[in-house]
Formats: C-alpha cells, sequence, structure tokens
C-alpha cells in the first residue's frame, strides 16, 4: 500500500465523523441484542402468565362445580324442616285411640270383621316410636280389598307390612294382615301399650293393647 493510501487512511481513521459511525454501529448492535432479549423474555413471561392465567380458570371453576350442591342449602333445609312438621301435623296420628278410631272406622266402612287385633310398640325412637298391629280379616274379596286399599290412601299415615291368606270358607276370604304406624314418642309413652302383643277375640272397643 502506497504512503498516500496509508496517509487517507489516518486522515479518516482521525475524523471525528468516523468515530461517531462506529460508536453509532456498536450502539445499533447494543439496542438490536437487548431488543431481542426483551423480546425473548416478554414471549416467555407472557406465556407463562397466560398459563398461570388458565390454571387459575380451571381451579376457580372446579370449585364452582364443587360448591354447587351447596349453594342455597340453608333454604332447602328450612324447606325440608317445614315439610317434616307439615307431615308430622297431618299424617302421624296425635295419640293411641286415633288409631284404634281410624282401624274400626275403615273396618265398618269396608265391611270386614277384625279379629285377634294385636299392638305391639317397638323401641322409643328419637323422633318417632312405631306402633304394629297384626289382625285377622274376614270378608269378601271385595270388603278385603276394599279395606287395604282404604288403608293405603288413609290420611294417617300406614305402612302394610305383610298379608297372608289364611283360610277360605263359604265365600268368606280370612287374611292376616301387619300393618305399622307411629306416634312421637311421647304420645307412644302415654298410650301405655305393652312391648308385648297382647290379644283378644272381641272386636268392639280398646283396652290397654288389645282392640276388641
Amino acid at each position: 500500500m502506497s504512503d498516500k493510501n496509508h496517509e487517507v487512511w489516518r486522515e479518516r481513521l482521525a475524523s471525528p465523523l468516523t468515530w461517531h459511525y462506529a460508536g453509532f454501529a456498536i450502539l445499533l448492535v447494543g439496542v438490536i441484542a437487548l431488543g431481542t432479549r426483551f423480546a425473548l423474555d416478554w414471549a416467555a413471561t407472557s406465556t407463562r402468565t397466560t398459563d398461570a392465567l388458565a390454571s387459575k380458570q380451571v381451579e376457580l371453576k372446579t370449585l364452582e362445580l364443587q360448591t354447587a350442591p351447596l349453594r342455597g342449602l340453608d333454604k332447602r333445609v328450612a324447606e325440608t324442616r317445614d315439610e317434616i312438621k307439615d307431615f308430622y301435623g297431618k299424617r302421624i296420628p296425635a295419640n293411641y285411640s286415633t288409631v284404634l278410631a281410624v282401624i274400626g272406622d275403615l273396618g265398618v266402612k269396608s265391611g270386614v270383621r277384625l279379629s285377634r287385633v294385636q299392638y305391639t310398640q317397638g323401641p322409643p325412637g328419637s323422633n318417632l316410636t312405631e306402633i304394629t298391629m297384626d289382625a285377622g280379616l274376614t270378608g269378601d274379596y271385595p270388603q278385603i280389598m276394599k279395606f287395604v286399599n282404604s288403608l293405603e290412601r288413609d290420611h294417617t299415615f300406614f305402612i302394610i307390612r305383610a298379608m297372608g291368606l289364611t283360610g277360605q270358607q263359604g265365600g268368606l276370604v280370612n287374611l292376616r294382615l301387619r300393618v305399622s304406624t307411629f306416634l312421637r314418642p311421647e304420645d307412644a309413652a302415654a298410650s301405655g301399650l305393652p312391648q308385648q302383643q297382647a290379644e283378644s277375640n272381641t272386636p268392639a272397643k280398646a283396652n290397654g293393647g288389645e282392640q276388641q
């Protein structure tokens, strides 16, 4: 390279404009590098934020599904209590005499004859005590069915536990029937019913645990 060319390069290197260009190029490379790094970090942060938000949304939806059955629970509990109270007031007999009166009235209306009626008081429960009646019915088929159907539809709450034919003679049917109803524990205690069955063959009125 000639002395003239060396002189030109020295002049260019000594020029402030050359150093400005060099500084600008270095700054530009730095800005590009920092911008690239920022863009990558932003993308990574955005991805993590999106994943975290999606995860929280899933957790929230799961909690909503888990707590859905509990919404309005206090209202449903109050409604259930009112329904139980209404059931007790309308369908649970007030005392043992009411049970006897209903059974006797249904027997008269259906035309069946009740015999060997036995009443048993179950163990006292926290809310109700079961009263079981085991009786023999005599009548023709229509009368027997009328009594059974009337018992099931009666306003007083009865549960038919068992039925069985025990004989038939001269068009009359003998049916053994076991029926349960319930009294409140205090009403059952006041009824004086024995824990063991008492029997009678006379079908008119109650005496202790028997219907005569």
